[in-house]
């Protein structure tokens, strides 16, 4: 389910949490879902179970997850939280995109982009 790379130079807790992300955002974990508790999801890593008790916290921040007391971690519905999320996204896309046109990128590759379209490195 979740994969690390030791010769990654973010952090591992960052890998965990993007791994998760990515589970959630596809859709392969569904709101309510419960994940692995810190113990497992260290013991199958074997690695530190501050450094998941890290990224499940991060999640939580970031509204990909909640918890409760003596329950354990489950994905969010992101209907409730998904606008506030996605005017800070659109925000981030705008500053980007502004950077971008700045550079000298032009319209038709920012849409290529967008499309899903050939990446123009």
């Amino acid at each position: 389910m979740i994969s690390i790379n030791h010769r990654d130079s973010k952090p591992i807790y960052d890998q965990v949490k993007n791994e998760f992300k990515k589970l959630i955002v596809s859709s392969v974990m569904l709101a309510d879902d419960k994940l692995p508790s810190v113990r497992e999801i260290a013991s199958a890593l074997a690695i530190n179970p501050n450094t998941i008790q890290r990224a499940y916290r991060e999640l939580e921040i970031e509204g990909y997850i909640y918890s409760l007391p003596g329950k354990g971690s489950f994905v969010s519905d992101f209907r409730e939280i998904g606008n506030e999320k996605k005017a800070a996204l659109l925000a981030k896309f705008d500053e980007a995109v502004s950077e971008l046109r700045f550079l000298g990128v032009t319209s038709k590759e920012l849409q290529g982009r967008i499309e899903g379209g050939k990446k123009n490195d």
